[in-house]
């Protein structure tokens, strides 16, 4: 349980926005939840127009397909589980959407390129009384007491599109740098964009995070990796805008 984050402290350029294709469409088949020892994930099929979702854009200068979403959270006590702090700040959950370029046939051969995979990053905070509903993704966090045991997995019968996953996020600002993958073997091969205004998530739906199980039946939390040096790595911002 070793994911990779980075601090923003600086910003260095600007971006076109990001461009999204078929993520409103509703998939061809259920979605399936799985805990498997580390995360809750879901693996992302063709939609009913037959492609998969996809982004371009922003840093990025191909088309990338989604794969696959995940989560990062911290624990009961209060630790936060975001891979990222934006202006210092980290937040209770981190959604990842990730995404592998088009030119690389599987997922495994895009890890090895540094071009080869994309990762939306989504920041979710607990609130006690959120004034904004997320139907998607709430159907996803109440299907959570169904996967309690590693290994174990529900199927999500209502109709969802990928854009459920980005709730109410403003895809046009954002921060945009070249990293790693978040666990080992850490391969300097994703293109991050990070989205800086959190969705506001009810502490019941978060805290079912807390009670899922790792392989060896103890808890899953804090599966995230403390907060990197960025390493003259160059972080570029979009404020907004077309």
């Amino acid at each position: 349980l070793t994911p990779f984050t980075y601090y923003f402290q600086s910003q260095a350029g600007s971006l076109g926005p990001l461009i999204f294709k078929n993520y409103a469409k509703p998939f061809a088949h259920p979605l399936r939840l799985e805990n498997n020892g580390r995360t809750a994930s879901i693996r992302i099929p063709e939609t009913s127009r037959g492609p998969y979702p996809t982004v371009t854009g922003g840093l990025l200068r191909d088309v990338y397909e989604a794969q696959s979403v995940h989560f990062h959270w911290g624990s009961p006590t209060g630790d936060k589980g975001s891979e990222h702090a934006i202006n210092g700040r980290r937040y209770d959950v981190e959604l990842h959407i990730v995404h592998k370029n088009m030119k690389y046939g599987n997922t495994e051969e895009a890890r090895r390129y540094p071009d080869g995979v994309a990762v939306l990053a989504i920041m979710l905070e607990i609130v006690d009384n959120p004034k904004q509903y997320y139907p998607g993704l709430n159907k996803v966090f109440n299907k959570l007491p169904r996967i309690v045991e590693a290994g174990t997995n529900a199927t999500i019968n209502q109709q969802l599109t990928l854009s459920h996953f980005l709730g109410d996020v403003d895809t046009k600002n954002f921060y945009a740098y070249k990293g790693s993958l978040t666990t080992p073997p850490c391969a300097e091969a994703v293109t991050w964009h990070v989205f800086p205004k959190p969705l506001l998530i009810s502490r019941d739906m978060i805290s079912k995070f807390f009670q899922l199980r790792q392989n060896n039946g103890t808890p899953i939390i804090n599966n995230f990796r403390p907060l990197q040096p960025l390493n003259g790595r160059a972080v570029y911002r979009r404020k907004g805008g077309r």
